[in-house]
């Protein structure tokens, strides 16, 4: 039996994750460029990066002798979906309190 994959919500949990995912927003890197970016190990961005990697956020590809890592973002529309329905909720409660505010105001 194998160890469950991943998923996105659980890649994106991590704030280092999430900061190497808005790294390679900008452009493809190597572990090496991508490491310089934190105080941790390399080690410890390679599991990073394996858990992306998990969660198909980042793919990385071989040339020469590195690894080059680019964001796939295709995953991150299930979690766009998942929150522009709680989104309702939120867009409710501030309605609700401008509604109260301005109710208070004319008091």
């Amino acid at each position: 039996m194998t160890a469950a994959k991943h998923d996105v919500f659980q890649a994106i949990a991590d704030p280092t994750r999430r900061e190497v995912l808005r790294l390679l927003a900008n452009k493809d890197l190597p572990i090496s460029d991508i490491t310089s970016h934190f105080p941790i190990s390399r080690t410890a961005v390679a599991k990073h990066l394996h858990i992306l990697s998990e969660a198909k956020l980042v793919s990385g590809k071989k040339v020469g002798r590195e690894k080059i890592y680019r964001l796939q973002p295709e995953p991150l529309v299930e979690l766009k979906q998942w929150l522009s329905y709680y989104e309702q909720f939120w867009n409710n409660k501030l309605s609700i309190l401008k509604h109260v505010v301005e109710n208070d105001d004319d008091n």
